[in-house]
């Protein structure tokens, strides 16, 4: 059997091609912003995770030029060896600072963070216990670990329990969970997944790339939403949302990050971070520190979405009414019809994320909006009346 018989198969991405609502791989023909031009015409932009809009702040934009004239383009090696900047050891102590953590490794991507952490921690005789709704890259961490995974139902903390109570004694436990899920916008059940892991003697993680900036004093993530930052072991965040660059991070006691420094082969064996993008999100994180009225404006701003969602008559998420925090899912629920509706909304002016199973339960197929602290509800207004005449009137 020829190994590429698959990749010339009739596949669901050629089927939508033909059917004219393919929604992946949209060119963008300006920045990152709350206003696109993507393919030709201005889009209003509620698919972005540029939750602080710091992707167009003038400082984040000059700190990157100027510190690539500075460094060149890259560093053409290993944080390990010959790719290590004072910029990467300075970004490491000022998120430290800020995360109130003693330790900080940075990473090339959110994906690698997730990876590189999970497959250094979770060893031969450890477990590893995942909420079925993570992000895939914890997912790819636990296949790559030579520990023994178990999932529990999202946020069901009956079954977290069982499930730790599965761990043996003498055997190691990590419970993982994204502290914003980032498909449906609801936040960990964090006190409690904390409660349950002192309990059972385990060690919890929280994937908080879609709550840095978001939640939290000052931005400063979901175990801070919580006053929980003493009881959760390690934080796993990115630069590519919030902090408006490229990269991930880890911050947990010096001792746990000196240890995932020297045994991670996803980060001892990746070229580090580009000068630049090191250099745009120290400096993102350093706005964030001087404006921590930006997760406010976000959070009002998310809040007048909610609102308007619901006072046009659309059927958001139950988890989303209450979370504060910049991702609304709207139900569509069947796949075509989902699909046919964001082409139709895309059309008309609006950017959103279609969402499909797998990645949601069959029947529930939904629209994922997010927002940035940039937007207008004027904007807003605009987007919400697009998506309700085309959900409610066509």
């Amino acid at each position: 059997m020829d190994i590429f018989e698959k990749c010339y198969a009739p596949s669901l991405a050629t089927d939508l091609q033909e059917k004219g609502v393919y929604p992946y791989f949209r060119a963008l023909q300006s920045r990152q912003d709350v206003e696109v031009m993507m393919e030709g015409k201005r889009r209003i932009m509620l698919g972005s995770n540029n939750y602080l809009g710091l992707t167009t702040d003038p400082e984040v934009i000059e700190a990157g030029v100027r510190t690539m004239e500075k460094f060149g383009t890259g560093c053409s090696g290993s944080r390990f060896l010959n790719g290590t900047l004072e910029l990467h050891l300075e970004l490491e102590e000022a998120l430290a600072s800020f995360l109130h953590k003693e330790g900080v490794i940075t990473f090339g991507t959110g994906f690698q963070s997730n990876v590189g952490i999970i497959s250094a921690l979770v060893g031969r005789h450890d477990y590893v216990i995942c909420d079925r709704e993570n992000h895939a890259s914890i997912y790819a961490g636990c296949q790559m670990s030579y520990g023994k995974m178990l999932r529990y139902r999202h946020s069901d903390m009956e079954d977290l329990e069982k499930q730790l109570r599965r761990v043996p004694e003498q055997n190691g436990a990590l419970i993982v969970t994204d502290g914003v899920f980032s498909m449906g916008g609801d936040i960990a059940k964090l006190p409690e997944i904390c409660a349950l892991a002192k309990k059972y003697g385990a060690r919890v993680m929280v994937d908080d790339a879609h709550g840095l900036g978001v939640l939290g004093p000052g931005g400063r993530g979901t175990a801070s939403h919580f006053g929980l930052e003493d009881q959760v072991d390690v934080y796993m965040g990115t630069f590519s949302k919030s902090l408006a660059s490229l990269g991930g991070y880890m911050a947990a006691d010096k001792a746990v990050t000196e240890y995932v420094r020297h045994t991670s082969r996803p980060f001892i064996f990746s070229a580090s971070i580009p000068p630049a993008n090191c250099a745009t999100a120290l400096a993102a994180l350093r706005k964030l520190e001087r404006h921590p009225e930006l997760p406010e404006r976000l959070r009002d701003l998310s809040l007048y979405a909610r609102k308007g969602f619901t006072d046009r008559g659309l059927k958001i998420r139950e988890s989303a009414l209450s979370a504060p925090t910049p991702i609304i899912p709207i139900y569509t629920y069947e796949t075509m019809h989902t699909l046919d509706a964001a082409q139709k909304i895309y059309d008309r002016g609006v950017y959103v994320n279609p969402t499909l199973p797998p990645a949601t339960p069959e029947g529930e197929a939904l629209l994922r909006t997010s927002y940035m602290a940039t937007h207008t509800e004027a904007l807003l207004d605009e987007a919400m009346d697009i998506m309700a005449e085309v959900l409610l009137h066509e």
